[in-house]
């Protein structure tokens, strides 16, 4: 049989199966979840692993769901295709959860919907008769990194060490026999086509700031103050005064929040915090302007004679999509949405956990369209649902079938020419390097 044959049978049982694939992503968008807490999410994508047969393993860091299917012509590498279980917190999006706020303005149910649906078509066609090697079907947690002193708590309790999904899988060893991977995410913006795959993604590094000044009376006795809320907007305006020693080139995006501004108006503020990225396109690039970031910050405190604690965490790698992937993902697409729909995207300035998967191994980071409004906005949605659950059940579909028919020989050629910059112990020790926490006194 060749592939083409291969990939219309799986093609063909998709669409068997496109109801219920249709049901999985509308019943996740229904059920938005925050990264680490996808307990539903990752049950629904248990069950239906289940009934397809497979043992799928669960609770990888925290919630994550891996089910493995080996192919029948013999040994070979192992691919995992991914999709993303969590939500983030959108405010005044009409399906955002009543009690979190989290909703799917990023598209990740429409990545669980195709993942599973990958999964359907090849097992229901019974593609891995003629596959070699292993494919992986993972539904990973929490890859928008928010919520982030929740997450920190967990840290400091033992639950977590990274504060990602792919890199605490990563650490935890879930990863260790994977030789390569793939995913697609959702895209709403129209110059990115019905499909493309970008070159590359900003990483960053996430930071915490706690601004300590001294409480007052707000009114009666304001000089007895020292107010942290000014010493954070000082800090904040200074960071803006940097912002032009960017290099353009280097796509740097610095945007802090103020999670907690004060305790009560008729108080002087003891107590501010602020959470931020620092991102970039190189490692080189954002250990850079962190740097800067971290001066700006201490200003503040020095402007009001209070102290400032800086925390720095490991965030994501920047990423890199590989060009033998990338060649076959095109080889396959163009067919199907048309030359004048498929896009090289270029580079995006949105961060990834796939850029720190990208350091240890061949990836490839596609985008699908079928979504209109702003990413992260509270007018996304997906609008077409057949492009993007059933279209992203198909291209996983043939991925896994141009890389892994012929004894894998698709497989093998990327990893014979891959070459991924760090080793995971090296991926491992620099993460760690990256964290540290700075008290400076104003």
């Amino acid at each position: 049989m060749t592939r083409e044959e291969l990939r219309q049978q799986v093609d063909d049982a998709i669409e068997r199966h496109a109801d219920e694939i249709i049901e999985v992503g509308e019943t996740i968008r229904r059920h938005p979840e925050l990264g680490f807490k996808e307990s539903r999410t990752a049950a629904l994508a248990e069950s239906k692993l289940r009934k397809l047969g497979l043992a799928p393993r669960t609770g990888l860091a925290m919630t994550g769901v891996r089910a493995d299917v080996a192919g029948g012509t013999g040994p070979g590498p192992t691919f995992a295709l991914l999709g993303e279980l969590d939500a983030l917190v959108v405010t005044g999006h009409p399906v955002a959860d009543p009690q979190t706020g989290a909703a799917h303005a990023c598209g990740h149910n429409a990545q669980v919907a195709g993942l599973l649906g990958a999964a359907m078509g090849l097992l229901d066609s019974r593609a891995f008769d003629h596959l070699a090697g292993r494919v992986v079907f993972f539904a990973v947690p929490a890859e928008e990194y928010g919520d982030v002193e929740w997450r920190v708590a967990q840290a400091r309790a033992g639950k977590l060490e990274f504060l990602g999904g792919k890199p605490e899988l990563l650490r935890l060893g879930h990863f260790d026999d994977v030789d390569l991977s793939m995913m697609i995410h959702m895209t709403s913006r129209p110059e990115d086509g019905k499909t493309g795959v970008p070159v590359s993604n900003n990483g960053c590094i996430v930071k915490t700031i706690r601004y300590l000044g001294k409480a007052s009376h707000a009114g009666g006795a304001p000089h007895q103050g020292v107010n942290a809320l000014y010493a954070a907007h000082i800090g904040l305006a200074a960071v803006n005064a940097i912002r032009e020693t960017f290099r353009d080139e280097d796509t740097i995006r610095v945007h802090p929040i103020i999670t907690h501004g004060g305790s009560q108006v008729n108080v002087i503020p003891g107590e501010v915090r602020l959470e931020t990225y620092v991102r970039g396109r190189t490692v080189e690039a954002i250990l850079d302007a962190n740097k800067k970031v971290d001066r700006a910050f201490r200003a503040g405190a020095l402007a009001l004679g209070a102290k400032v604690e800086i925390e720095t965490l490991p965030g994501y790698m920047p990423m890199t999509c590989d060009a033998t992937m990338a060649k076959m993902y095109r080889h396959n697409m163009v067919p199907i949405v048309g030359e004048e729909n498929f896009k090289q995207i270029g580079h995006r300035t949105g961060s990834t956990d796939m850029g720190d998967l990208s350091m240890v191994m061949p990836v490839l980071h596609p985008y699908m369209g079928g979504a209109t409004g702003s990413g992260h906005g509270a007018d996304y949605q997906i609008v077409d649902q057949k492009l993007a659950y059933l279209g992203t059940a198909k291209a996983l579909a043939a991925m896994a079938i141009d890389l892994m028919a012929d004894g894998a020989a698709g497989a093998r050629d990327v990893l014979k020419t891959a070459k991924p910059p760090m080793t995971r112990e090296q991926y491992l020790a620099f993460q760690r390097g990256i964290a540290r926490r700075e008290v400076y006194e104003g």
